[in-house]
């Protein structure tokens, strides 16, 4: 046994393993499981709510609908998946601090503070809502994108109100200020080519400065006052004038009635007329005594009469003392 060896030369034969050859295999097989792993990582899913946008060497090169897909793995081809179905929501002049009750805001006064058309003041706050409807130009062609669309809705309301007065903005006109306002927002995120829909603009709270709040609710109040007797004027007018039309219908056809009661009347009576001349014509004499007796029928029955048993000597004066004894 050589000196400085631990087994006696001959007892343990080992075989020739070539063990260059060896490495190199193992060093391509776990080249080549790396680079199927490296190829799978290509595989990618989009949810429904998403759209994959897909970039080469930092170009976007295609856009993805919600499913699987494949694109070339890291760092040749980058996936983005922005949530285009979400409804995104910016608050402008205000920031929620706590969403459940109570619920706590902050206010921004320089976001909210704005000039009317008539030189006023007012503080405004709102909220904008929007979804993304082109993922490419959304992720590309808008840095920062909430902060723009931030800026951009303050810009809109603040040309808008600068078309108002300050009575327009705290009363009447409100609703026309959320549309104009939106209409404003679309052109101007549109002139981006941001791929941005505005869906909402929505006023949370319009107030004059607090130095001039409460002038401001008296002059509230009485324009509601006169919003109130406007209408019960109006009202009034509504109930009062279909009576007047029916009343004066009314009136026509009776008098309509009336007179065609009085032409019946008046003809009847001149064929009446007619007839007794006729007859009057043809017996002057009997003509007479039948109408006289017919006036007497027609007289008599309403006549208080009295009978006298007396010689005649009393002559009228009997008639008079009766009737006062009689007391009628």
């Amino acid at each position: 046994m050589q000196q400085g060896s631990r087994f006696p030369e001959g007892e343990f034969n080992f075989p020739d393993i070539n063990f260059q050859k060896i490495n190199s295999r193992t060093v391509l097989i776990g080249l080549v499981a790396l680079a199927v792993i490296w190829l799978l990582t290509g595989i990618y899913f989009v949810g429904p709510q998403e759209a994959g946008v897909v970039r080469r060497f930092g170009e976007f090169v295609r856009q993805t609908e919600p499913g699987a897909h494949y694109h070339l793995p890291y760092p040749i081809e980058t996936l983005v998946k922005p949530k285009v179905k979400e409804l995104k929501r910016i608050e402008v002049g205000f920031r929620t601090i706590r969403q459940t009750p109570p619920q706590q805001y902050r206010d921004i006064p320089e976001q909210s503070e704005m000039l009317t058309g008539d030189e006023n003041i007012v503080n405004l706050d709102f909220i904008v809502q929007y979804r993304i409807v082109d993922a490419a130009k959304y992720l590309f062609n808008v840095k920062n994108q909430p902060e723009t669309v931030m800026k951009a809705s303050e810009a809109a309301i603040r040309y808008v109100v600068g078309k108002n007065s300050i009575d327009e903005v705290l009363t009447e006109n409100k609703t026309k200020i959320q549309n104009d306002t939106q209409e404003t927002l679309q052109l101007i995120l549109d002139r981006y080519n941001s791929g941005i829909s505005v869906n909402t603009v929505k006023l949370q709270d319009v107030q004059p400065p607090e130095e001039v709040a409460d002038a401001f609710k008296d002059v509230a109040s009485a324009i509601q006052d006169k919003d109130r007797l406007i209408n019960q004027a109006e009202g009034y007018k509504n109930d009062i004038i279909p009576k007047a039309r029916g009343e004066a219908a009314k009136l026509i056809k009776e008098a309509e009635a009336y007179k065609e009661e009085r032409i019946k009347r008046a003809e009847g009576d001149v064929a009446r007329f007619i007839s007794i001349l006729t007859e009057y014509n043809k017996a002057k004499t009997v003509t007479k005594q039948r109408l006289y007796i017919e006036a007497m029928e027609a007289i008599l029955p309403g006549i208080e009469k009295f009978i006298i048993d007396s010689d005649g000597s009393g002559g009228l004066f009997n008639v008079l003392q009766l009737k006062k004894e009689g007391g009628k």
